[in-house]
């Protein structure tokens, strides 16, 4: 498994050209009729879960519900691909009859729109000359294209980051250990799949609804973005305390919320850092920002829970005159093997959900503007440029 993408990258190499993208004039149709695909097939998968829970499947249902899963994970979205690529051959055949003497150049030239995009740039950016080390600490606006040592050792970054490693730290803690957090509280291995599955799929639905509620709520009531980080990190605070006082069946209701919250984390983070720190650099400030996830894992799934799940494992071994041999399983059963290790997690997320806020009060003139503004100034002036150059490119 570790070395099969690998692998697969370097089959496909040979088959992977650089190409300019083309915008078609029903592109976002074709991706909302694949969004809606990919939501329905998230709640069917979600309603077989639950059903599957209450009633036991024969094979010939099992073959249904498959059969209905591939038609709505490959048949359909492939119908939507033949269904489009047709629709282009015919709009360029009318075309090329309502136009018989303008045949189609297969070369034509590009544009040169680049001067424009260079202009549309902030005046702030340091030259091309200048060291990056030199400017480090004089970040331009917020909004603006940060190099990457600004937005690094940037006061908004730190506490970005520092809110992000509470958040997913304790989300991840209860993602890599939910089977074992499962069987520690006596759940059945049944049961225990069938909470996997649904955190799988609501971590799905956490990356999409959070993404549609963000956007209507900046838009239409100015709040800003971190202020949606807040409340997932205080809504997941809820999942860790069902699990930390083994409320009962609180296990099924806790996936879903931490599922929720771990897929809605990844979008506000990113979008955060898009906003604050400019697009320039961001596929580089992208990754800076997923090594919160590694780094809380770290501390709050091996040195918080890990240690707390192996100090009762140990006890409860010791409790039995049992002493464990070199190498053996630990196994910790009952609520009091993650019962302190999740307080403690709660306690982070809490804290973590305080640091944003001081980020929600510093970013909240960023927000009260157009954050599209600049985009839309871009776009014009490219358009604008297009027409002029149209006449010299032909």
């Amino acid at each position: 498994m570790a070395w099969l993408p690998t692998a697969t990258a370097f089959v496909f190499l040979p088959f992977i050209r650089h190409h300019k993208g083309v915008q078609e004039k029903n592109d976002s149709k074709a991706f909302y009729k694949f969004l809606y695909m990919s939501l329905v097939l998230a709640v069917f998968l979600m309603i077989v879960i639950i059903v599957e829970k209450c009633l036991s499947f024969s094979k010939s249902e099992y073959s249904v519900t498959t059969t209905l899963m591939l038609l709505l994970l490959v048949f359909l979205p492939l119908g939507v691909v033949v269904q489009e690529e047709h629709r282009i051959w015919k709009a360029k055949k009318q075309q090329h009859m309502n136009n018989p003497e303008d045949p189609p150049n297969p070369n034509p030239k590009p544009l040169n729109i680049v001067t424009v995009m260079k202009s549309a740039e902030p005046s702030s950016s340091p030259s091309s000359g200048s060291s990056c080390f030199k400017d480090m600490l004089r970040a331009p606006k917020r909004g603006e294209d940060h190099t990457i040592l600004q937005a690094i050792f940037n006061l908004d970054m730190m506490i970005l980051f520092l809110a992000t490693i509470c958040g997913l730290g304790g989300n991840l803690t209860v993602v890599n250990n939910l089977s074992q957090i499962g069987t520690a509280l006596g759940y059945s291995p049944h049961s225990i799949t069938t909470f996997v599955s649904l955190m799988a799929i609501w971590i799905y639905l956490g990356k999409i609804v959070q993404g549609v509620i963000s956007e209507f709520i900046i838009k239409r009531f100015k709040i800003p973005r971190p202020l949606m980080f807040t409340s997932i990190l205080l809504l997941s605070c809820v999942g860790h305390l069902l699990i930390a006082f083994n409320v009962p069946n609180g296990l099924y209701v806790a996936s879903i919320v931490i599922g929720f919250c771990f897929g809605a984390n990844w979008p506000i983070l990113f979008s955060i850092i898009s906003e604050l720190f400019g697009l320039k650099y961001y596929s580089t400030l992208y990754n800076v920002g997923s090594i919160a996830s590694p780094i809380g894992s770290y501390l709050l799934s091996v040195r918080v829970a890990g240690h707390f799940y192996d100090k009762e494992g140990l006890r409860q071994m010791a409790a039995m005159g049992l002493k464990r041999n070199p190498n053996e399983e630990l196994n910790c059963n009952g609520g009091e093997c993650y019962k302190l290790a999740f307080i403690i997690i709660t306690a982070v997320c809490l804290f973590g959900a305080l640091v944003s806020l001081v980020l929600v009060y510093r970013t909240r003139e960023l927000y009260k503007g157009d954050l599209y503004k600049k985009f839309k100034e871009q776009e014009e002036s490219t358009i604008n440029t297009v027409v002029e150059s149209e006449p010299a490119a032909n």
